[in-house]
C-alpha cells in the first residue's frame, strides 16, 4: 500500500483513515444535513460509508494521494476528512473536505483545505487544483474562495448533479 503522509497545522492532524475511524465517519455520513450537498443529498447507510472509507484508502494507492482523516489535536476527535481526489471521469485534481456538523464554523475546513491545498504544490507538483462545490453550498464556496480559489465554471456531472467549480493555479 501506499504510504500516506502524516500533515498537521495548527490545530489539526491529517492522517490516514484507520478502522477506528469508521464509527464516527459513518455518524457524520448518516446526518442528513452533513450530505445535504455531497453527491445526491441522501445520507449514506453504514454499508454505503463502509465503502466510502475504503475507496478513500484505494484512491491513495492507486493515485498516490488522497482524502485523509481529520483529527482535532485538542481533543484526539476524528471530525472529517479533507484531501485530494481525482477519481475517472473527474473535471480536475480537486481539493476537497467534509467536517462533523459540531464542528462547521470553526475554520478547520479552510485550515484542512490549505494544508493539502500545499501538499497538492508543493509535492505532487500540481499545477491546478479545483473545488467540485453544490451551487447552493455557500459555505464551501467561502471556504474555496478563502483557499485562493475563484468561480470557473457551472456543470452537470455524471449522473445529473449540478455543481459549481472554483480553481486555482500554482503560486508564483
Amino acid at each position: 500500500m501506499t504510504p500516506q503522509p502524516r500533515l498537521e497545522t495548527d490545530r489539526l492532524v491529517l492522517r490516514p483513515f484507520l478502522a477506528d475511524d469508521f464509527e464516527p465517519f459513518a455518524a457524520m455520513c448518516a446526518d442528513r444535513e452533513v450530505m445535504r450537498y455531497i453527491n445526491d443529498g441522501r445520507a449514506l447507510t453504514r454499508g454505503e460509508a463502509w465503502r466510502a472509507m475504503a475507496m478513500f484508502a484505494g484512491h491513495w494507492e492507486l493515485r498516490g494521494y488522497g482524502q485523509w482523516a481529520v483529527v482535532e489535536k485538542a481533543t484526539g476527535a476524528f471530525i472529517g476528512r479533507a484531501g485530494l481526489w481525482y477519481p475517472e471521469g473527474w473535471p480536475g485534481l480537486e481539493v476537497g473536505w467534509f467536517f462533523d456538523r459540531a464542528r462547521w464554523g470553526h475554520g478547520f475546513a479552510t485550515e484542512a483545505g490549505l494544508a493539502a491545498l500545499d501538499w497538492a504544490f508543493r509535492v505532487l507538483g500540481a499545477e491546478r487544483v479545483i473545488s467540485v462545490i453544490h451551487p447552493k453550498n455557500i459555505a464551501s464556496i467561502r471556504v474555496a474562495e478563502r483557499l485562493g480559489e475563484r468561480f470557473e465554471r457551472a456543470m452537470v456531472l455524471d449522473g445529473g448533479i449540478e455543481v459549481v467549480v472554483y480553481g486555482r493555479r500554482r503560486p508564483g
